[in-house]
């Protein structure tokens, strides 16, 4: 029998979706000429003008690979490898990245309960113990997922606690910001608002979700703080000698505010969908949308039914939760059409 065809864009991850042209054309300006390797080059040194406009001069950025490389190398200049990290049970980095920040780091992560992705202050304070105790993990790393891996957004007040535990307990407070721009343009806030106003010491700033071809940057809102920074950079394997074209995407992303461009689109497409599958028998909504993904519990049959023609993942098995995620390019059409497959999937 033949396969049927795929459509040529999917609700999967905002990973698979393609590059915005407006970085396209970045990437091709960068691509004149020669100029000097691993980042000592005038694209780079624009760029990191870009984050200093947009966050503030006096801080520190670098440029990665990856987003794992990302939240290793901002953990690892936190930490020593007897102190612990306390997550969201869900966070990417305890579930998502293949146990590297332990490997890198030699820290602990010790996994928090949640709720609906989201840690709070008194869960953090019940795995606040063994300080100064030399058979404990010391706890130094706080690290939250903004937006979280369910698809919510932590509010402004819940992250100043956060902050504040952190900053009264001699810690620090991390953010895996890969889809830090959903959730800025959510809460209608500018990327400082969203970070470093709140007491956010280190960001990962998510690029690839949001629709440049690859890269992100570690943000250090206290610069002393990336003091090693460019040694372990080199050492962890995420030092780009063309640098150029990483540096040049994000410039662009922070350029005429493509970055909230790209955001706000994507969780507009993410709020339709929710409208269109929640009229459907059988589909249920299950946490808030509140950026560019929308989990919903769907009958078990239906799951290999759909993905027959659309291809995601399923989040929660046991309990038939998927995951549909929307992106810069996804388009009205696109969620019509697949909404309309879930109905006819779901039905039979």
């Amino acid at each position: 029998m033949e396969k049927t065809a795929q459509p040529a864009r999917n609700f999967a991850s905002d990973n698979n979706a393609g590059v915005h042209p407006e970085i396209l054309e970045a990437l091709a300006r960068a691509n004149q000429g020669h100029v000097v390797a691993y980042g000592d080059d005038p694209y780079t040194r624009s760029a990191v003008k870009k984050f200093e406009e947009h966050f503030g001069p006096d801080i520190a950025v670098f440029f990665t690979f990856n987003g794992t490389g990302a939240n290793v190398l901002s953990l690892q200049s936190l930490t020593q490898s007897f102190h612990s990290v306390l997550c969201s049970a869900y966070a990417h980095i305890y579930t998502d990245e293949c146990g590297a920040p332990e490997k890198h780091t030699g820290c602990k992560l010790i996994p928090l309960p949640h709720e609906n992705g989201k840690i709070t202050p008194e869960s953090v304070r019940h795995a606040y113990h063994g300080v100064g105790d030399e058979h404990h993990s010391q706890p130094r790393v706080i690290s939250i997922t903004q937006s979280t891996e369910m698809g919510t957004v932590y509010q402004s007040e819940e992250i100043e606690a956060l902050a504040r535990f952190a900053h009264e307990h001699e810690m620090f407070l991390h953010l895996d910001g890969a889809r830090i721009a959903n959730a800025a343009a959510s809460l209608g806030q500018t990327l400082r608002q969203a970070t470093r106003d709140l007491g956010v010491d280190v960001l990962s700033f998510g690029g690839t979700k949001n629709g440049i071809m690859g890269g992100e940057a570690v943000v250090f809102f206290h610069p002393e703080q990336a003091h090693d920074f460019l040694y372990l950079r080199k050492q962890s394997m995420q030092l780009a000698s063309k640098m150029r074209f990483i540096a040049a995407q994000f410039e662009a992303l922070l350029t005429n505010d493509l970055w909230r461009r790209s955001a706000d689109h994507a969780n507009r497409m993410a709020r339709l969908l929710e409208k269109e599958i929640s009229c459907i028998p059988g589909v249920k909504v299950v946490w808030k949308v509140e950026a560019n993904g929308v989990f919903a519990q769907i009958p078990h049959h239906s799951i290999e039914k759909i993905k027959k023609q659309y291809f995601f993942y399923t989040w929660m098995e046991e309990e038939s939760i998927v995951r549909w995620m929307c992106s810069f390019d996804t388009t009205e059409d696109d969620i019509r059409r697949f909404a309309e497959v879930v109905a006819v999937a779901v039905k039979e």
